[in-house]
């Protein structure tokens, strides 16, 4: 992906507005933007209106913003319109890659919920069947990751499958119809497409590889708004924990804000991962295992250095 194709948001007159209202003329922070997906703790975040209760007695409002997947996310967080969200693994990578304004600021390992579907009666038996395929998944997204690492544990290269790009949204119908053969994706889409749409798991990402999901935040914000990061980051871990322990909850929690049928995210739900905790070495060194590969075979332009982009809180 090259960085024109990434930051394709400017700092246009648009974003710089929405910047300005973001702080007052003394530079405190007035409203906090929280960018979450359909899944994941910020939902529950959202649901029970942790944050809000936290900042509103300081003066600060909380905006909710939801994307699709993980890289038009970091497109707003890049340009100052999304201060702190909730991504997978390859968002970031490529993102760091193209040069985006973007920090490390939490991570949260993933057991489970996210793989390859095949339709149940399909004769894609094997990762080695995935050959000259056609397997849609999100550009950039945690999805990207696992099919590329998935096809290396069969002995294939990218080059042997034909990668069909596509937002969860749209590749839940390419696949219900046969416009795709298999669909690389995380939950609650990857519980649709089990339960809804006659998919069959072919593999399990924990199968292949350990993957990671990470709380991003925008660079600026980070460095002139620590503290209030670090409590963004407290609030949102707590609310982690909480889930670990009433998944049930959870679930209508997640069916109520997304509109995802209850009985879908009750399956994402009971085996989800909500442990927040801080990017650790092992962490990094998982996630830098990622970049390397991606620059390996040419997905991303240029090499990185993980480490150079995770935030280290003085409170820690």
């Amino acid at each position: 992906m090259q960085r024109r194709d990434f930051l394709k948001l400017s700092m246009g007159t648009a974003a710089v507005a929405a910047f300005a209202s973001h702080a007052n003329a003394q530079g405190e922070v007035k409203q906090i933007r929280i960018g979450y997906q359909k899944t994941g703790v910020l939902v529950i975040a959202r649901q029970q209106a942790v944050l809000e209760k936290h900042f509103t007695p300081q003066g600060i409002d909380v905006k909710w913003i939801e994307f699709s997947s993980g890289p038009p996310m970091m497109e707003a967080m890049n340009v100052g319109s999304v201060d702190f969200g909730a991504v997978g693994d390859s968002p970031p990578v490529f993102a760091q890659a193209a040069g985006a304004a973007i920090v490390y600021a939490a991570g949260q390992p993933i057991t489970n919920g996210q793989g390859i579907l095949v339709p149940k009666e399909s004769p894609i038996r094997s990762i080695a069947d995935l050959k000259g395929k056609r397997i849609g998944f999100t550009k950039g997204s945690s999805a990207h990751n696992v099919v590329v690492q998935t096809l290396e544990q069969a002995g294939l290269i990218y080059a042997d499958i034909t990668p069909v790009y596509l937002t969860p949204p749209d590749a839940g119908p390419a696949f219900a119809n046969g416009s795709i053969e298999a669909w690389a994706i995380w939950d609650p889409y990857f519980a649709i497409g089990e339960t809804r749409q006659n998919g069959r798991i072919l593999i399990n990402a924990r199968e292949v590889t350990k993957t990671n999901s990470f709380y991003i935040a925008n660079r600026d914000f980070a460095r002139n708004h620590g503290t209030i990061l670090q409590q963004i980051v407290d609030v949102t871990t707590a609310a982690g924990r909480w889930a670990e322990q009433h998944r049930d909850e959870v679930a209508r929690s997640l069916a109520a804000i997304t509109g995802v049928p209850l009985d879908i995210q009750t399956v994402a739900a009971n085996r989800a991962n909500f442990v927040v905790g801080p990017v650790t070495d092992d962490i990094v060194a998982t996630q830098q295992d990622v970049a390397d590969r991606f620059y390996k075979i040419g997905l991303i332009p240029k090499p990185i250095v993980v480490r150079d982009i995770v935030w280290r809180s003085t409170a820690i």
